[in-house]
């Protein structure tokens, strides 16, 4: 069985009187992608926060491979593998796919000092990169990402993580307000990141979209963790709904 790459433990965050989320404890394995679900207000997106350096935790632990690490800004949580990507994702459409791609990353050519940017060197990668993505269309590499689909712009975020080898890639709501097939290649795309040895924490309201790609299904019910192993194989999607509502007997 894979070892263990992060560990989030006992992690509790307060706004002032507000608790958001309250001893939660979250484990994601080596090329493992965990589904997280819950209602709007159960605590997903501030754990999530938490992970991704947005937001520091009141109290708990964060352990990557073994190791005590401090998040205290989303540089430190990239440093240490972990890309986040959201469903308004962090690209600027007048920039085109090569320069989003390597956004502050850019390679040079040349003597450093000049800081001239290598940019037959990103769009010779951008093209590799759309292509294992599974963007089939013959899109150039300098097209604006104003210029495409929201499915092709997660398809650049995707491939953006994946192709600074991420360890852990966070997707928050990433198929809202997608069409069928733009939504099935971001599904493929998670899948992918999988089987290039990439780990991922899926989150969706859409509990179909959860049950094609996740391994194990977490749920968050009121700033807590309810059930932590849900095995997507074994368990139906009515099941889930009711651990989510608080139904189950």
């Amino acid at each position: 069985m894979a070892g263990e790459l992060v560990r989030m433990q006992n992690i509790a965050k307060s706004y002032g009187r507000i608790r958001a989320i309250e001893d939660v404890t979250l484990t994601v394995r080596e090329k493992e992608i965990v589904g997280l679900l819950g209602d709007n207000g159960a605590g997903k997106s501030t754990l999530i926060k938490i992970l991704s350096g947005a937001v520091p935790a009141t109290s708990g632990d964060i352990f990557i491979r073994g190791e005590k690490v401090e998040m205290r800004s989303t540089t430190d949580a990239i440093a240490r593998g972990i890309e986040t990507i959201y469903q308004d994702s962090a690209l600027v459409p007048q920039l085109s796919i090569a320069r989003n791609l390597f956004l502050g990353r850019e390679p040079l050519k040349g003597p450093r000092f000049l800081n001239r940017m290598d940019q037959a060197r990103m769009n010779e990668v951008a093209a590799e990169l759309l292509r294992q993505v599974g963007i089939t269309k013959n899109i150039a590499p300098t097209t604006p990402i104003g210029a495409l689909s929201g499915g092709e712009r997660q398809a650049v975020a995707i491939a953006r993580a994946m192709y600074f080898d991420s360890d852990l890639i966070i997707l928050d709501e990433p198929t809202n307000n997608l069409g069928v097939a733009e939504t099935q290649g971001v599904l493929n795309f998670v899948r992918n990141a999988r089987n290039s040895g990439h780990s991922c924490i899926f989150i969706a309201h859409n509990i179909h979209h959860v049950f094609q790609v996740v391994d194990r299904i977490v749920v968050m019910r009121r700033g807590r963790v309810v059930a932590d192993a849900i095995d997507p194989k074994k368990t139906s999607v009515e099941e889930v709904e009711k651990v989510i509502t608080g139904m189950e007997p």
